[in-house]
């Protein structure tokens, strides 16, 4: 049986955790959930894996996160890195192989290949993909609040089955990453502010293009992807027509943006405004997908209401400018897993879940917000009244972004890299929220030679840099089951790590807590109030 398929005879009507929707944010958070030992099933309303691609990338911090758990040669294998990429279509790069990351590449890897990659990892683990299955009503009883650790509230799920039977499956919590229209979302009342479509683009992959016709696409402004690589489709079977196999072509007609996104786009259509837009249609023959997107911008009101919480596009939606969609979902699947996991096995210390929205929730904010700045850079160009103003400012924006200062900053932006969560303590040490570097290390009883090698079993880090012989008896007796302790004896040099004596990682790859105290006792007190903060409370033996 294919890995990405799943018997759906039978659903298990019990279960901690219920994730709707099986994407690219319900397969990681599936798989982060079963890391964490917690009993995880995921419905899908779908009866069989997607097999077009809307999105195309894994930005740098994605990749990252495959990396952390040990899973980034298989994306690898299947992908292309493309070390620069874009803000707007702008002419000058973002630089990505600039910053600080040893993934400094958008990785090309469509969208179907990285669900088929989640769904072999979410099996490996033991997760259930259940096909077939629509969400049509939720519940929630009286001990759904936000009580930390209480085993006495459920929430109730009506799902339709593949034979059309109605049945009431039961969770801890329901996470619903069912996309736009996300059922979980309206049935728990969660509001979803933002702005309706007002301007749609047009995409489609083709088993036959002219090439000697794509360089004067591109010239106006038409965006060009090899989908696949030479014989290969991303489900598995032969790539049909020109041996290069599908060429994605995505545009936007000003004749026809107004368009709403629902309405079906034909070929005969797509034709016809490659031809307007660049004096050819480019010979695109044998479409294998056509769609529209708009720019509807949306953003949860809350991630979390009581047992129920939101990832991905069921928390918020946007014009797939820079596409940061699936990569923000990636990462918020990424911060959600853990913390969830240990509200069901109890040891979560208080506001821990909660604190999923006061991290993710700024960042969903901050990914609309420039990809409706992305689109209105694009949009201004194909209005006559704004064309000359709006050329002029691109021209601007351009020759900024050819400041080193400023393309890294922005290209930090897009790719996530620069991802900061706020500190928890007023004293914290600066390196507090941000990635932990993936710095080359050796630490006793470790085979890892770098920081995110020692990740992937999805537990908290604890990296002792200056030396205390009882660090990992303290930490083994107290927190065993929760931190990994390692006494590093080398690690490269970086200025940010300069007087760093200890450092707590986060199972999600950010860094909880540093300290730079130099004296011993006091620094073991600050240690056992970071890791009762982070990792609960310590275990009496």
């Amino acid at each position: 049986m294919n890995a990405a398929v799943e018997d759906d005879a039978h659903v298990n009507t019990d279960v901690d955790v219920i994730v709707v929707g099986a994407g690219p944010t319900g397969l990681m958070l599936g798989a982060e959930l079963a890391l964490g030992g917690v009993r995880v099933q995921i419905l899908e309303r779908r009866t069989e894996a997607q097999r077009h691609s809307r999105a195309l990338t894994l930005h740098p911090r994605s990749v990252e996160l495959m990396d952390q758990r040990g899973l980034v040669e298989r994306f690898l294998a299947h992908g292309r890195a493309v070390p620069g990429w874009h803000f707007a279509g702008l002419d000058t790069r973002l630089d990505f192989s600039a910053l600080d990351t040893r993934h400094g590449y958008t990785l090309f890897l469509a969208q179907a290949r990285t669900e088929q990659l989640l769904a072999e990892r979410a099996h490996a683990l033991g997760v259930p993909i259940r096909r077939g299955y629509e969400v049509v009503g939720l519940r929630q009883d009286d001990g759904s609040g936000s009580d930390s650790g209480s085993d006495a509230g459920r929430v109730e799920v009506d799902v339709r089955g593949p034979g059309a039977e109605l049945r009431t499956v039961r969770a801890r919590y329901v996470v619903g990453c069912d996309g736009g229209r996300s059922a979980v979302r309206r049935a728990v009342g969660i509001e979803f502010p933002g702005t309706d479509e007002t301007l749609t683009g047009a995409l489609g992959d083709f088993a036959v293009v002219d090439p000697a016709a794509l360089d004067r696409a591109r010239a106006h402004g038409v965006l060009i992807a090899p989908l696949e690589p030479e014989g290969e489709r991303t489900d598995g079977s032969p790539a049909e027509g020109r041996p290069g196999g599908l060429t994605r072509i995505v545009l936007v007609d000003p004749r026809r943006m107004r368009t709403p996104a629902a309405e079906p786009l034909t070929l005969e259509e797509f034709r016809t405004s490659l031809a307007d837009i660049c004096g050819t249609d480019c010979g695109v023959a044998q479409p294998r997908w056509l769609s529209r997107f708009g720019n509807a911008t949306r953003l949860a009101a809350r991630y979390r209401a009581g047992r129920v919480l939101l990832a991905g596009d069921a928390a918020h939606i946007h014009f797939p400018a820079a596409g940061q969609g699936l990569n923000t979902g990636l990462q918020d699947a990424m911060n959600l897993g853990w913390k969830l996991a240990a509200e069901i096995n109890g040891w979560a210390p208080p506001g821990l879940l909660d604190s999923y929205h006061a991290e993710r929730h700024p960042i969903g904010q901050a990914v609309t917000e420039n990809t409706e700045v992305q689109t209105l850079l694009m949009e201004l160009t194909l209005l006559p009244p704004y064309q000359r103003p709006a050329a002029a400012l691109r021209k601007l924006l351009t020759d900024l972004l050819g400041i080193e200062e400023v393309n890294r900053r922005l290209a930090g932006r897009i790719s996530a890299l620069d991802t900061a969560y706020p500190p928890t303590a007023a004293d914290a040490d600066p390196l507090a929220g941000r990635r932990m570097p993936d710095v080359a290390l050796t630490a006793a009883g470790s085979t890892a030679g770098r920081a995110h090698e020692l990740l992937p079993p999805g537990r908290f880090v604890l990296l002792d840099l200056a030396g205390d012989e009882q660090l990992r008896r303290s930490v083994t007796t107290g927190w065993g089951p929760r931190v990994t302790a390692l006494t590093v004896t080398r690690h490269e040099h970086r200025t940010d790590l300069d007087g760093v004596r200890e450092i707590l990682i986060r199972p999600d790859g950010h860094i909880a807590w540093a300290t730079r105290t130099p004296a011993l006792p006091a620094r073991r007190i600050e240690r056992h109030r970071a890791l009762t903060d982070w990792a609960g409370r310590p275990t009496r033996r």
